[in-house]
């Protein structure tokens, strides 16, 4: 499964296909992610949704590693094709970690972004700046062809506000304050430079490095 051949440029051999990557979701946008993050041309990374039949399966894990295998395994099997998912949230050290893994339900299962963000809120209280501190963290897992994975991961440290501030973005974005642009909230950030410092870009640079160490 190597993503190089010979020439380097991770170009594919000549009259060789690309090798299909299912990514264990049905965002677009998160596979064009994906896709200009890793470059390597001689895969082809397709969103699972856009396969047909993507049985998404429920996230019964505790942590983010353990939620991110289960859609790769699910996609793996499903389409008997190398698979790669990724679940990410929001941990608060001042609720112990809270939201973690149930971030994007926090306030029910059927949540929006604003009660979502309400419920944190109401959550911290009055709560000091010097104890809001939080991080977005990403985790990554790669299923092979042959069953053996790769695990990435990457983090983003700010603090959490008092109030929402910016209109980009979406989730916990305007509540967090990066701790890599000050003054300005994760939801005030251009594209280019959300992503540049992302939980889910440092990630993906981080499985690009592992498998260019393999020479995978």
């Amino acid at each position: 499964m190597s993503p190089n051949s010979e020439g380097g440029g991770g170009a594919t051999t000549a009259g060789q296909a690309p090798m299909r990557v299912v990514v264990a979701t049905g965002n677009r946008h998160k596979v064009e992610e994906i896709r200009a993050a890793l470059a390597f041309t001689s895969w082809e990374f397709v969103a699972a949704a856009d396969l047909g039949g993507w049985p998404e399966p429920e996230e019964t894990g505790e942590t983010f590693e353990e939620n991110a295998r289960i859609k790769a395994l699910a996609a793996s099997e499903t389409y008997g094709l190398p698979a790669l998912a990724d679940d990410s949230g929001l941990e608060v050290d001042a609720l112990d970690g809270e939201p973690g893994v149930y971030s994007s339900r926090y306030a029910g299962s059927c949540a929006t972004d604003a009660e979502n963000n309400a419920r944190l809120l109401l959550a911290l209280g009055d709560t000091p700046r010097v104890r809001r501190e939080a991080r977005f963290r990403s985790v990554i897992v790669l299923v092979r062809e042959d069953g053996s994975e790769v695990v990435a991961e990457g983090v983003c440290e700010g603090h959490i506000g008092t109030e929402p501030r910016g209109e980009h973005g979406f989730g916990y974005d305007p509540l967090f304050w990066p701790d890599a642009t000050p003054g300005r909230t994760m939801a005030e950030l251009p594209m280019a430079e959300k992503n540049a410092i992302s939980h889910r870009g440092a990630a993906l640079r981080a499985l690009h490095d592992l498998l260019e160490a393999v020479g995978e």
